[in-house]
């Protein structure tokens, strides 16, 4: 029997459905969610493996016209995805008219020459005669190795997708062990989970200005104590954070720690700390120190 394997990225424009596909195909949580475009930050790596082939997928932040030096870090971890993948997967909101930021992703994807599969996500919301138009209008912008209607959400054809995937693949053996679901370690998993449920309690403005650090972490048998600082880029988004009496942070703690418990299954206690870094998003030194820049500078 021949093995494949190989690298899938999946790129698209923020808010696309990136994640709950990622999340959809491998039957559990490794990238965090929520309505707020640019959620997904790191390349997250998300392992699939099967007897005769392993899907190795690499979730994308979401490719924009980037306002600071935090989108350019973004759209730069993005297109480095793309090019050392063995196949790209583009997730387009069927629902949405072509614009300019899908032409900006045309664009970019002609200049490599992969192969790339597109999905036309959210398809539950369209007539079937609507489905047909947004396929035939697709057709005409680029030679794709296949158009593939889905919902991520409802997680429609899916198999579908693997299967097209699966053909494109080198032979190989697997790059990762069997058991393996995700690159990224315990810590990073923790600190996202905090900030998927900051932007989901918070309004606009606190989304792109936050990162999350581990401070400490001590685990016994039966506890895990968690310390974790949040840093934002102004006073203001201080405020809101903590809200009125530490209303809000305490929303967020008590959130955060009711999914962690549920994922290592022990008794989690979490302790939050709010601290103001101005300006950090366009200082390269702070963006690699908050673990945002998975690339080094050669």
């Amino acid at each position: 029997m021949n093995h494949k394997s190989g690298f899938i990225a999946i790129i698209g424009r923020p808010n696309a459905g990136k994640s709950t596909l990622l999340n959809a195909l491998l039957k559990q949580k490794v990238a965090i969610m929520s309505d707020k475009p640019n959620t997904t930050r790191n390349n997250i790596a998300g392992i699939l493996t099967y007897p005769d082939v392993q899907y190795v997928f690499v979730d994308t932040p979401g490719i924009h016209k980037p306002q600071q030096q935090l989108g350019r870090v973004l759209n730069k971890n993005a297109y480095m995805a793309m090019e050392d993948c063995d196949c790209i997967v583009w997730i387009n909101d069927a629902s949405q008219p072509f614009g300019k930021g899908d032409q900006f992703i045309l664009d970019r994807i002609s200049s490599l020459n992969k192969k790339v599969i597109l999905l036309l996500n959210k398809i539950d919301t369209l007539t079937k005669e609507e489905m047909m138009k947004v396929l035939i209008d697709w057709q005409d912008r680029y030679d794709f190795k296949a158009m593939i209607p889905i919902s991520a959400l409802k997680q429609d054809n899916l198999d579908e997708l693997l299967k097209v995937i699966k053909e494109e693949l080198p032979e190989g053996v697997s790059l990762f062990p069997d058991e393996m679901i995700s690159d990224h370690d315990e810590n990073f998993q923790i600190t996202e989970i905090i900030r998927e449920k900051i932007l989901n309690y918070t309004k606009e403005e606190i989304p792109h200005s936050v990162a999350v650090i581990l401070e400490n972490r001590e685990e016994t048998e039966k506890q895990i104590v968690l310390q974790a600082l949040v840093i934002v880029d102004r006073p203001s988004q201080k405020g809101i954070l903590i809200g009125k009496q530490g209303s809000m942070i305490k929303r967020i703690r008590l959130s955060a720690q009711k999914e962690l418990k549920n994922k290592f299954h022990k008794n989690v206690s979490l302790e939050l700390y709010v601290r103001v870094e101005k300006n950090w998003r366009n200082q390269e030194q702070k963006i690699k120190e908050f673990g945002l820049d998975e690339l080094n500078d050669d």
